[in-house]
């Protein structure tokens, strides 16, 4: 286990065992700025049921192991990213040939041994062998949040692949921007206002927090 100055533990490869927690899960291409909503939401459910918030995630990304896209930024840079914003654990489970032909009741396993209480997810998050796993199934075992769509002014949906688009076609300051500098740059796209200013006054109280969880 690393921890890292944020005071987040990683947890490279898995392992972690909880009583309970919420849970959120994503490959967290790039974190986002919908990648970073989604993390601010489980933290804030989380602290107001005074469990730990786990974010759940993939080194590589599953894109990028297939080969069907390239990577936004490098997995540790990923981590870094992820443990700033608050979360207390951050499970990085390493992505091979073993890890995708794991079935989607080995995924559900893991999520048990993390006490999920409350699993958030994006509406098309799936999981499992050849993506057998959906949000339909993971209701079935826990209490699920779907996070709502976050879009750019323009209207578009803010994706990892909008990011690498726009990329590709040399508009670097509007990828920059949708990819975001963390809470400072997320004000710029139309996220929720109400859960950045919760992920703010959180940030403040949670070292103490963290201290409680990992006594």
């Amino acid at each position: 286990m690393e921890v890292f100055p944020e005071g987040a533990a990683i947890h490279w490869g898995g392992g972690l065992k909880l009583c309970a927690s919420v849970v959120t899960i994503g490959a967290f291409d790039g974190v986002h700025l919908a990648h970073q909503e989604l993390v601010t939401q489980a933290v804030v459910a989380a602290r107001k049921l005074g469990v730990p918030a786990v974010v759940h995630t993939f080194a590589p990304a599953p894109r990028h192991f297939f080969g069907t896209a390239e990577p936004l930024m490098d997995d540790a840079e990923k981590v870094r990213r992820l443990a700033a914003l608050g979360a207390d654990h951050v499970v990085v489970a390493r992505f091979d040939e073993a890890y995708r032909r794991r079935p989607a009741a080995a995924f559900i396993a893991d999520l048990e041994q993390l006490g999920a209480c409350e699993v958030w997810v994006g509406a098309d998050f799936r999981f499992g062998a050849q993506g057998a796993g959906n949000v339909a199934e993971l209701t079935r075992h826990f209490r699920v949040q779907v996070l709502e769509e976050v879009r750019c002014p323009a209207g578009e949906r803010i994706s990892s692949t909008r990011i690498r688009a726009l990329r590709r076609e040399g508009r670097q300051q509007e990828a920059d921007r949708l990819q975001g500098g963390m809470i400072a740059c997320a004000s710029e796209a139309p996220l929720n206002t109400a859960s950045l200013c919760q992920m703010q006054d959180l940030q403040t109280t949670a070292l103490s927090s963290r201290e409680n969880h990992h006594a």
